[in-house]
């Protein structure tokens, strides 16, 4: 069963505000610090858990207390990367109370740069997709601060207490969401915020550049929610951006859990960060949609995901060794693999193979490309793909049972039959103007496997076996084989 995690960000997000979330939602914060010690900078900061309210509502805020501050760093907020201030991060209380807890505060604190930082997490010992996410984000970070600043992302540097809670942030959000067993994370619009920050050289704009340029990279929907302080920082975008399968609203799903991470200043509305945890949909459940009323009352529309296009021309490889690869990239998560023939160099024949993948498969697609082919480069591409929502039924058939992949799209109102779908009826325009909505079955198809086994087993042609899974379909939902889009 794929579990799912949702962060609701109406009041932006940052780096120790999903920390909170996490916490919040049960990760122990003893397993987090024992973790991060495998980074060797468990000297430069403690980590701390309160209880606090925003607006009434109760939270849970995590703190990453420094224990070495550059003399020149501002100390009303927390750093999360190079140069900003955060208006999300810690306020400490009182210049009495920071200046015993740093007691370093008058040495000079040295930079590290994204090699460094890479070296630090590579060395750690991490469970391996958290070492894969950590520095994915950490790159994506220093691609999106190279960008503006007009650098190579590994000539970025971090302030060392900027890197600190950053590289804490970073890697224990990772290492919360692995304890969890997240499958899959998804991510509301992010609201853009307003005003201006303080940095190194002057104030910037809120959105600060990174940040923008961050939500550029995904196409991030955004939106003002009226308030004039900076809601996003670039923890909190690079996280988000790089871990995030889609940004909209909740995927299907049964709501198992809620954490509620605190940010620090007090807001309009309730300054929290919501984790909302469970299990995706299973089939059946999904395909009985008289079971959710709310779904009588859905707008017409398709889905719509981000995802990664890999690509890479290869003229020197073994063909033998194509189809191990494309079974390499299906474990990781690849949602398809293909090659074209091509002409390259020297008129060499060579393939074009690309990879369709979830953004947050990027980092183990990679590592099986250049790890299993002969290439010494990939290019990577985000798109949107709209996609017909779809659901595996079963049918019984007298050779055994098939599975049949339904997909559909929403429309116009008509009435459910007694296996939860949705059927063409000539008075579909009337139930269309009492303003309910129905499916629309675009296309049916068995499972290629099973009609293979069934097949085998019984001595039969594959298309009989998948001709009769087809016709039993039709006759048990009362639909006529035209009316329906088939690829078989």
């Amino acid at each position: 069963m794929t579990k799912l995690a949702y962060l609701d960000c109406q009041t932006g997000i940052a780096g120790d505000m999903c920390l909170g979330a996490l916490v919040g939602a049960g990760v122990p914060l003893e397993y987090l610090s024992e973790k991060l010690k495998g980074l060797g900078i468990d000297q430069e900061y403690q980590l701390r858990v309160e209880s606090v309210h925003r607006n009434g509502q109760l939270a849970t805020k995590v703190h990453v207390e420094l224990l070495k501050l550059a003399e020149h760093h501002h100390h009303g907020d927390r750093h999360h990367e190079p140069e900003h201030t955060h208006e999300h991060s810690e306020a400490i209380a009182s210049k009495t109370q920071h200046q015993k807890l740093h007691h370093h505060a008058s040495v000079h604190a040295p930079t590290r740069h994204l090699p460094e930082i890479e070296r630090l997490i590579t060395a750690a010992g991490l469970p391996p997709r958290v070492m894969e996410w950590s520095l994915a984000v950490f790159r994506k970070l220093a691609q999106a601060e190279g960008a503006v600043h007009g650098i190579a992302p590994e000539k970025v540097h971090f302030h060392e207490v900027g890197a600190t809670d950053a590289i804490v942030d970073i890697v224990g959000t990772c290492l919360g969401l692995d304890w969890l067993g997240i499958d899959r994370l998804y991510c509301s619009a992010l609201p853009t915020g307003g005003g201006t920050v303080h940095a190194a050289h002057g104030r910037l704009p809120v959105p600060v550049p990174a940040v923008l340029k961050l939500w550029e990279s995904r196409q991030v929907p955004v939106y003002s929610n009226g308030i004039d302080r900076e809601l996003v920082t670039p923890t909190g975008a690079a996280l988000v951006v790089t871990l995030a399968t889609r940004f909209g609203p909740p995927p299907a799903m049964i709501l198992q859990q809620v954490g509620n991470g605190a940010g620090s200043l007090q807001l309009p509305i309730p300054n929290i960060l919501r984790l909302w945890i469970g299990q995706e949909l299973e089939t059946q459940q999904v395909g009985q949609l008289e079971s959710y009323p709310e779904s009588s009352t859905s707008q017409t529309s398709n889905l719509l995901e981000t995802i990664s296009v890999l690509e890479t021309q290869i003229d020197d490889l073994n063909p033998q060794a194509i189809g191990y690869v494309f079974e390499r990239l299906f474990d990781v998560g690849a949602v398809d693999v293909f090659t074209q023939a091509i002409s390259m160099k020297k008129s060499r024949p060579g393939i074009l193979l690309t990879v369709i993948c979830p953004p947050e498969t990027i980092p183990a697609c990679e590592a099986v490309l250049f790890r299993e082919t002969t290439t010494l480069g990939i290019r990577r591409l985000t798109q949107q793909r709209a996609i017909l929502q779809r659901e595996i039924q079963q049918v019984q058939t007298k050779y055994g049972e098939i599975r049949i992949k339904v997909a559909w799209s929403e429309g116009t109102s008509i009435p459910l039959d007694n296996k939860g779908m949705h059927l063409e009826q000539p008075d579909a325009q009337q139930h269309s103007a009492e303003g309910s909505t129905h499916k629309t079955i675009i296309n049916v198809q068995p499972e290629y496997e099973d009609c293979a086994e069934l097949a085998k087993a019984n001595k039969l042609s594959w298309r009989e076996v998948h001709q009769l899974a087809l016709q039993t379909w039709y006759y048990q939902h009362g639909q006529q084989q035209s009316n329906i889009s088939s690829t078989g």
